[in-house]
């Protein structure tokens, strides 16, 4: 059996050596410590409150490396929620609830690419997310995704195979403001090209 490492980042070191001992009994759980642990599957953080300490966190979290992040926390409100999603945690898990046979459990659901969340903390997500979409970005012409109407439509039409001036005229735009579209579609959301633009979307179930 191949086991999952794992990194654990705690603001108490007393219940971050608890939890490490937890991890260590696991069969299926390999621990990575100090340098190690950038190279971990899954990082967990613990925290009591999702406060900006613990942002910055998770934040430095998916700056640095490519592990996916559970995050078990003491409190969490409906704010700490979607902050926490922005931040990539696939899994969460109130800390009463984290037993050392619960935090495997997520552990390998976040390992195999799958998220983990309480069903009652999932549905406030959901609602938050909407709320979000309502009262925020749809006045702006925004989705949650971060990209605008017009952005779906120029990187659909990008995928259809069309060159920047047959999409200017297309959308009745100057070629300047399409590439001025795609250039702040790839700034904004770190991608590489046009092309890695186009995959965003397309996973996002976009275009």
């Amino acid at each position: 059996m191949e086991r999952i490492t794992v990194g654990l980042r705690a603001q108490d070191p007393v219940l971050e050596a608890g939890l490490a001992s937890q991890v260590r009994a696991r069969p299926e759980l390999s621990l990575h410590k100090g340098e190690e642990e950038e190279s971990a599957v899954v990082i967990v953080v613990v925290v009591d409150h999702v406060d900006d300490n613990a942002l910055r966190v998770l934040r430095n979290v998916k700056r640095t490396t490519s592990s996916r992040v559970v995050l078990v926390a003491s409190h969490l409100d409906d704010q700490h929620l979607v902050s926490a999603a922005e931040c990539g945690v696939a899994g969460i898990i109130r800390r009463t609830d984290a037993t050392p046979e619960r935090l495997t459990n997520v552990i390998r659901a976040v390992a195999r690419g799958e998220g983990s969340v309480p069903a009652d903390l999932l549905g406030r997500l959901l609602e938050q997310v909407g709320r979000l979409q309502g009262q925020v970005l749809g006045p702006l012409g925004l989705n949650v995704n971060g990209l605008a109407e017009r952005e779906i439509e120029v990187l659909r039409l990008i995928a259809e195979g069309y060159e920047t001036a047959d999409i200017a005229t297309k959308l009745s735009y100057s070629e300047r403001t399409i590439k001025n579209v795609l250039h702040g579609i790839i700034s904004r959301l770190h991608l590489r090209n046009r092309a890695h633009a186009v995959a965003y979307a397309l996973r996002q179930g976009l275009i």
